[in-house]
Parts: structure tokens; sequence; C-alpha cells
């Protein structure tokens, strides 16, 4: 959404992990304005930009209280500021929510991450395809688990119901299947029905279709996806 004065402005770049937190500040409703952070030129290694986020990673949020990074940091905070789309705390939810988003940010997405660029994890380059191979395999065992966990549809992740979870991981299923580009398509999203569903409702939404078009995304962004053609930026 725009609005005047803004309380966030997102440093984003398209179909980053910034897509996470646009999604969320859409289904929250806020004002805010954002910031391209061009990867083809390395602004994410700029004196300024590393001022938001000293890690240079995408993305980072500037906030009232100051900026935030680290994805699931900055969903949290929103939820909990605007007391919406996670369980309060103390209630009897928030710690079965509170492990399945640390599940996805320090588990899912870190090996994503590994996933993507094996070259700067695996050592040798000679070591790259045993590497990728592995770490295919985990992230297979990690989307299992978190299936089992949709398809007991608890409160906070449900097709049905917007959540800090229904912004986080329908993302990063898109990923799965969109790269490393050499090995595209290497899991089937039909082996995760549950997650399937949730992913299948949250690009119907209006959020993710703002999120598209701001974003060069596509249509059916989340289930069948196609590689970003963004207005402006670069998604790698």
């Amino acid at each position: 959404m725009t609005g005047t004065a803004p309380d966030y402005v997102l440093h984003y770049a398209p179909d980053n992990a910034s897509l996470i937190v646009r999604l969320m500040l859409e289904e929250l409703r806020l004002p805010y304005r954002t910031a391209l952070v061009d990867r083809s030129a390395r602004q994410q290694d700029n004196a300024g930009y590393r001022t938001l986020n000293p890690a240079g990673l995408i993305p980072a949020l500037e906030t009232p209280d100051g900026p935030i990074f680290e994805t699931a940091a900055i969903l949290l905070w929103l939820s909990e500021r605007h007391g919406a789309m996670a369980p309060a705390p103390g209630s009897a939810d928030r710690a079965g929510f509170l492990k399945w988003l640390f599940f996805t940010s320090n588990t899912l997405h870190a090996d994503l991450r590994m996933l993507f660029y094996p070259e700067r994890h695996a050592g040798a380059p000679e070591a790259v395809p045993a590497f990728a191979a592995a770490t295919r395999a985990r992230i297979s065992r990690h989307l299992a688990l978190l299936d089992a966990m949709a398809a007991t549809q608890p409160a906070w992740f449900r097709p049905d119901t917007p959540s800090v979870l229904t912004c986080y991981l329908p993302p990063l299923l898109r990923w799965v299947a969109l790269y490393p580009q050499d090995t595209a398509g290497w899991f089937d999203l039909a082996a995760v029905p549950a997650l399937h569903a949730v992913a299948a409702a949250m690009e119907t939404r209006p959020s993710a279709r703002a999120a598209a078009e701001a974003e060069g995304l596509g249509a059916t962004i989340f289930t069948h996806p196609s590689y970003a053609c963004p207005p402006e930026g670069s998604a790698t």
C-alpha cells in the first residue's frame, strides 16, 4: 500500500526474501514505501545499506524504532506491533507457532541458501554435486515435516487464514521450484499437499497480486511459478 508519510520503508530486491515482508505489510494493510537494492550493482554491499543491515542481506525494514533485519525478526516484530497474524504472546498457541516459525527461518530457509549457493558452502569445487544432493535431501525432509504440521491446520497456518507463516512459506516453495536454475523442478509440490493448499490460497489474495505486479512475478506465483520480470532491479 502507499500512503502519506509511511512508518515503514522496505529495502527490497525483486523476488528476494523481501517478498515475504512485502506480503506481510500488504496483509496488514500498512502504508509503506519501497527502496530498491540493486543486486546487479551489488548495492547490498554499499556502506549506506550496511548501516541498515550490517550483514548485507535483503531485506531491511526501516521502522519508527529503527531498522530491522532478518526476515523472521521483521515478521515477528510486525505481528507484535500490530497485534495480528500470529498467536499473542502468552497464548496457548504461541509455543507451537514460534517453534515452526524458527524452524522455517533457521532450518528450511538457511538450507535453501546453501542449495542456491552451494559453491559458497561446499568447500572444494568437486564437492559441490554431493553437497547439493545432500542439501536437497534435507530440504525434502524439512518440507515433509512442515506438511505434516500443515495437515493439522493449526489456527496460525490455514489456507483460509493469512498469518506470519502463510506469508513466509509460499515464497520458499516458489524458490524451491525455480532455483538453482540448472536443477529447477527437482521438487514436486504435489508431494506436500497441505503446503500446496496454503500456497494456492495465498496466491489468490490481494497481497500476493499486489506483490506479483510490483515485482513482475506472474499470476500463479507459488503453485506454478515463473522467473521474475521485474520493472526495476534484478532478482539475482
